[in-house]
């Protein structure tokens, strides 16, 4: 049994495929973990992920760019990259690049010589030579102003830089890993982001699938933080209950993991019972618990529970096939899932077609 892993390699987006067998996720996962690093998932997404993180820390010294929506762990996979790779041993140097004022954002990356402008008393060490063998982070860097852009290129180039002030160069050995929640081909166009840097940072690139595409992680991810919160405020492990996890793993988790995580600590912490009973924001095409109850009935939580997953599936099964308009081969890319395994779900449910009268709702 193996998974697939897809990388895009060079500017030219040429696609290669990996295969990668269990063994050598569990592997990999292994050694993430050894890292401290909290990746937690069982998706094909996921693995594919993984894979292509596991590859791409084979090559050290090739620049990266990654893509991926809010609060999808971007930071997360950059530092899986590092730790998988031979520059574990040494620095890794996250910054965020939206967050750094423009008139200061040259010096924090390259430094400056003592005097090199008004307040300047003593040198400054930039986050480039922080990083010397190991590797930056460069969060949302499609915020770089021009001037920076200019130089960042010209570093990537050749691993050469100039702190402000300086009489000559520097060289620094430095893996420069860059991620934008933006489509930097997006920016090239508008021209807020310089062609040639984006061709520069697109050596190697991954692509972080948003939490609504990773199928049952969000319930694989909220189980592993509630036992976070559990050791860390030193209280009891509580699970969410069955009429939460009815409505859970269908939301569309607009925050991804970053929203996911927020609403199960605030809820964690003011929770009184020993369950997590959690009302669903509110958001389109999912209905509250006023709106569709879950009977009290004289069960166990595991009945309950497989109940109100079965509820779960339904629902979730024809919500997809309606926004993907009948279609089972996109409606399976919707799920995270292969689509004969999503044709087995709709044939255990009896959900086989799309009526064609103009009611868009599935046969059941």
């Amino acid at each position: 049994m193996s998974s697939h892993g897809h990388v895009k390699n060079g500017p030219g987006d040429m696609e290669f495929v990996v295969l990668a067998t269990l063994q050598e996720i569990s592997q990999i996962q292994t050694r993430i973990r050894s890292a401290g690093i909290p990746l937690v998932g069982e998706s094909e997404p996921f693995l594919r992920l993984l894979r292509g993180s596991e590859r791409i820390a084979r090559h050290g010294t090739a620049a990266v760019l990654i893509h991926g929506e809010t609060g999808t762990g971007k930071e997360l996979i950059a530092r899986t990259i590092h730790y998988l790779s031979e520059r574990r041993e040494y620095p890794f140097v996250p910054v965020n690049c939206g967050a750094l004022p423009e008139a200061l954002a040259e010096n924090e990356l390259f430094g400056h010589r003592a005097g090199a402008f008004t307040h300047a008393a003593r040198e400054a060490v930039g986050l480039v030579r922080l990083s010397h063998e190991g590797t930056l982070f460069l969060d949302e860097v499609d915020s770089l102003p021009p001037k920076v852009q200019v130089a960042l290129l010209r570093f990537l180039q050749d691993g050469r830089f100039r702190p402000l002030g300086a009489g000559r160069e520097e060289h620094a050995n430095v893996r420069i890993i860059a991620a934008s929640n933006r489509r930097l081909q997006d920016a090239v166009e508008d021209g807020s982001f310089r062609a040639d840097l984006f061709y520069r940072l697109n050596v190697l690139s991954l692509e972080i699938p948003p939490l609504r595409a990773r199928g049952d992680d969000a319930l694989l991810l909220a189980e592993h933080f509630l036992r976070e919160y559990a050791r860390r405020y030193s209280m009891p492990f509580k699970p969410l209950d069955a009429a939460t996890l009815a409505w859970f793993a269908r939301y569309s988790w607009p925050g991804n993991v970053r929203e996911l995580e927020n609403l199960l600590q605030r809820e964690f912490l003011l929770a009184e019972g020993a369950e997590l009973g959690i009302a669903p924001p509110a958001v389109a095409g999912l209905q509250s618990p006023k709106s569709s109850p879950v009977p009290v009935r004289n069960e166990s939580y595991q009945e309950a529970k497989s109940r109100a997953l079965e509820v779960f599936d339904r629902d979730y099964l024809q919500r997809v096939l309606r926004e993907s308009g009948g279609n089972v081969t996109k409606a399976a890319r919707l799920a995270g899932k292969e689509r004969r395994a999503f044709g087995k779900l709709l044939k255990r449910y009896r959900i086989c077609r799309l009526q064609s009268d103009g009611d868009s709702r599935p046969q059941v």
